[in-house]
């Protein structure tokens, strides 16, 4: 079992929706976050005129579902963000509504590490594919010693544990599944997925549940893993969104998105993941399989057995809490 570990959060305006600032325990990192329409506010505090790195963030316009991200660095944080934000008008990057820049608390930052920074975390975010990247490619960090490299990692694995606390969870590392290889449905080859289909097997505390539907021809296997819901590399689901256009536009949405991005792809009729992908919860992931609305907490079922989810999800519960479930 991993080491907790604390991170303690200030809500500058006393408000969850204002500027917040986040610290790990130990840490020499300091992390700064506001929506972009505190800008203004945000720019006169000390943090943003020191060396670091920066995250921009919203959704999309295009597709109106999956987050874009732009990441940079710069001597004085602050003067960059405003250039940013005055690049808008002029047909600059305006997809943007979230911003969080990362400093040193000791201010030992140094240009060079900001820029080997930036192309890491570049690279790290393209690799975890939760957001669409507007940088393109990841530029040359130049030469750090060997000592200032590990530093740097380390400062990134912090980076990595923080931001999904506060609201920026793209550079989160996808859960590790399986090693199963799966066939292409076109015959080309599939890369690897961002959570590591070719990654160790899962333990065996989380176990594995099932949608069979012989009438539509499905068979779908997810794992519930760190708080996410996974559908399994392999699994079949309805080719067509056959819900509606009017009901549930998101998750018509994300189907659709999902077949656009390669990751369903038809194979006899039906859709095949090619790799595992996951969802923020059962209920979106048995939608996307059935291509309609659907309960997951009833739809899936624990694997060889007829407990559903919500079954077995109760059982855990009365053990845990010691007292038997009412009839």
């Amino acid at each position: 079992m991993s080491q907790g570990r604390t991170i303690r959060m200030f809500l500058v305006d006393g408000s969850p929706g204002g500027i917040i600032t986040a610290e790990i325990m130990n840490w020499t990192g300091h992390v700064l976050c506001a929506p972009r329409s505190r800008l203004p506010d945000l720019i006169k505090r000390d943090e943003t005129k020191r060396t670091g790195v920066y995250f921009l963030s919203g959704i999309d316009p295009e597709t109106g579902s999956k987050t874009q991200v732009y990441i940079g660095e710069s001597d004085n944080v602050g003067k960059r963000l405003a250039q940013h934000n005055k690049a808008e008008s002029a047909g600059g990057r305006d997809f943007w509504d979230k911003v969080c820049l990362i400093s040193s608390k000791d201010q030992n930052l140094t240009k060079a590490h900001v820029r080997y920074l930036e192309s890491r975390l570049i690279s790290i975010c393209s690799e975890t594919g939760r957001a669409s990247l507007v940088n393109g490619t990841a530029p040359d960090y130049g030469y750090l010693p060997e000592a200032d490299l590990a530093d740097m990692e380390y400062f990134i694995d912090q980076i990595r544990i923080v931001l999904p606390v506060v609201g920026f969870d793209f550079l989160r590392e996808h859960a590790r599944i399986s090693r199963r290889p799966v066939e292409p449905p076109d015959g080309r080859a599939v890369e690897p997925s961002p959570g590591g289909i070719e990654a160790s097997p899962v333990p065996p505390d989380h176990p594995t549940f099932e949608i069979v539907s012989d009438r539509h021809d499905l068979v779908a296997s997810a794992q519930e893993i760190d708080g996410e819901f996974i559908v399994l590399a392999g699994s079949t689901a309805r080719l067509d969104w056959v819900g509606g256009q009017k009901w549930h536009p998101q998750l018509r949405r994300l189907h659709e998105q999902l077949k656009e991005d390669g990751l369903l792809q038809e194979r006899n009729g039906v859709a095949v993941f090619v790799r595992d992908y996951a969802f923020s919860s059962p209920s979106a992931a048995a939608a996307v399989v059935y291509g309609r609305s659907a309960n997951g907490r009833t739809s899936w079922r624990l694997k060889d057995t007829k407990l559903t989810y919500a079954d077995f999800q109760e059982s855990l519960v009365a053990d845990a809490s010691g007292f038997e479930q009412d009839d």
